[in-house]
C-alpha cells in the first residue's frame, strides 16, 4: 500500500471507506446520503455541485438538494478530513485517495492494451472481482455497474487470450473460468474457455465444455449456442456429435 495514501474507499462488494493512516481502520457510521456522496465521487471525474446535488436528491427541489449536499459535506469533512477535494464549484476526492473501482480500471486497461507487455497481464486479485455497490438501486449506480461488469468481462477474456497465446495455459484457464462463474450464459466467455482448452491441446476439455454450455444455454433460454460457438469443436471426433 502507497505509505502516502491517507484513505482508500471500496465499492466493489459493498461500501467501506478506510482510512490507511497511520493503521488501516473503517471508517464507521457514515449516513447513507454519506456513502453515496462518497460513492459519486469515486465513479465520476469532478462533477459540479449542481450535478452532484441533482443525481443524489433527484425528487428534492433544487435549493433543498443543494441544502442536503452542503450537509453530507459536513458530515464527511467532519468524519474524514482531507478526503474531499472541492473548494471552487467542481467536487472531487483528494488525489492520494486509493479507489478499488479506479484499480480494476487500470488493471482491466492493461489487460485490454495491445501494447502491454505479457509480463504484466495477470489475474484480477480477488478484491477486484465482487459487483459495485450491490443492494444500491440509484439510477446512476445501475448504469456504473453494468459498465463496471462489460469492461472487466472483456478484460478477463482478453486475458485469457493473450495468456494462452504466450503459452501460459493454467492461468489461461483460470481467467476464462471467472469470466464463466461471473456471467454463466455469456458465450463469448465460455468461446474464450473453449479457445484455451484447444490451445493447450485439450480436445476433450473443449468438447465437454462445449456442450456443458450448450445444455445450460437450452436448460436456462431455450436456445442452441450460435454457429461462431459450434464451429470451434465442429470436426473434433466427440465434437461432431456436440455440434450436430
Amino acid at each position: 500500500m502507497n505509505p502516502t495514501s491517507v484513505y482508500r474507499i471500496e465499492l466493489l462488494d459493498g461500501f467501506t471507506l478506510r482510512s490507511t493512516c497511520p493503521s488501516p481502520q473503517p471508517v464507521g457510521d457514515l449516513p447513507r446520503g454519506v456513502q453515496r456522496l462518497v460513492a459519486f465521487l469515486c465513479l465520476f471525474d469532478r462533477p459540479t455541485r449542481t450535478a452532484v446535488a441533482g443525481q443524489l436528491w433527484p425528487e428534492a427541489p433544487e435549493g433543498q438538494a443543494h441544502a442536503s449536499l452542503r450537509s453530507a459535506l459536513w458530515r464527511l469533512r467532519k468524519a474524514a478530513p482531507g478526503l474531499v477535494d472541492g473548494p471552487g464549484d467542481a467536487l472531487a476526492l483528494a488525489a492520494d485517495v486509493r479507489v478499488d473501482v479506479r484499480e480494476l480500471h487500470g488493471w482491466a486497461e492493461r489487460a485490454l492494451d495491445p501494447q502491454a507487455r505479457v509480463d504484466r497481464v495477470s489475474l484480477p486479485p480477488p478484491a477486484l472481482r465482487g459487483d459495485l455497490l450491490p443492494g444500491w438501486y440509484d439510477d446512476w449506480v445501475l448504469l456504473e455497474r453494468e459498465r463496471v461488469r462489460q469492461h472487466r468481462m472483456h478484460a478477463l477474456e482478453a486475458v485469457a487470450a493473450r495468456l494462452a497465446a504466450a503459452d501460459h495455459h493454467g492461468m489461461a484457464v483460470q481467467a476464462a473460468h471467472l469470466a464463466v462463474q461471473a456471467e454463466p450464459l455469456r458465450e463469448s466467455a465460455h468461446r474464450t474457455l473453449v479457445r484455451v482448452h484447444l490451445a493447450e491441446g485439450n480436445v476433450v476439455e473443449a468438447v465437454r465444455a462445449f456442450q456443458l454450455f450448450r445444455q445450460m444455454l437450452h436448460d436456462e433460454l431455450g436456445v442452441a449456442p450460435t454457429e461462431q460457438m459450434t464451429r470451434l469443436v465442429r470436426g473434433l471426433g466427440a465434437g461432431r456429435r456436440a455440434a450436430s
